[in-house]
């Protein structure tokens, strides 16, 4: 089983989320996965539960404190550099995240995954307490919270026994790290408001049909 924790300051958005619907229910259901929501003003200081400052040197906006962050990695029991588990935090600055990364996550234990928010965080947890910064896309959000959804979903489809293996082979976005392949699909009904079916997919020829299908692949490198 893979544990996933979420180190938020705002674990109301993960109620009713993505993360409770349809695969990823399923996959706690089952127990293939447990998602653990941290709630970071757990951790703060003094009686207002303070967990941001302002940034030495001046400038706008506050910074997620260090030591709130360390006291809530602390308390979990995870530190980085750790056999089978990963740290990771939500930076628009971080590496890009692929399917690779995603399927290196889904062979660990225990996935740790804060998410930043405000102006950022005291540049000394990239430093010190993680062990992989990461970017879902070159775009700014409010807040690492969506980010978190996203790799959480990626990650658990990739658990062995959460999908069938045959739905992982066929996608487009494969674990391989060379060029992955894609062919459109149809269902039912074979004509819909003037729109057809490629005839050949209705013949029941597969040989024909499999060549057909690659003749129309969308190829991508996903590693360029």
């Amino acid at each position: 089983m893979l544990k996933i924790d979420i180190i938020t300051l705002f674990p109301k958005m993960f109620e009713n989320s993505p993360l409770n619907q349809s695969v990823m229910w399923r996959a706690q259901d089952k127990g293939f996965l447990e998602i653990n929501i941290v709630d970071l003003k757990k951790y703060g200081l003094d009686e207002r539960k303070t967990v941001d400052d302002r940034p030495y040197g001046g400038g706008a906006g506050m910074l997620l404190r260090v030591d709130v962050i360390d006291n809530a990695l602390k308390d979990l029991g995870v530190k980085p550099k750790t056999k089978n588990q990963k740290i990771i935090i939500t930076d628009a600055r971080g590496e890009t995240y692929k399917q690779s990364k995603a399927y290196e996550y889904s062979k660990l234990k225990r996935l740790t995954i804060i998410c930043g928010h405000y102006e950022g965080i005291d540049h000394r947890v990239h430093e010190h307490l993680v062990d992989d910064i990461i970017s879902i896309g070159d775009y700014v959000l409010t807040g690492g919270e969506i980010p978190a959804m996203v790799i959480t979903d990626s990650v658990t489809r990739l658990i062995p026994g959460v999908i069938k293996d045959e739905s992982l082979k066929e996608e487009s976005f494969s674990m391989k790290d060379d060029i992955t392949t894609e062919y459109p699909q149809y269902t039912r009904p074979p004509i819909y408001n003037g729109w057809n079916v490629p005839d050949i997919l209705l013949t029941g020829n597969h040989p024909e049909i499999e060549k057909w299908r690659k003749k129309n692949d969308t190829i991508k490198n996903l590693y360029d």
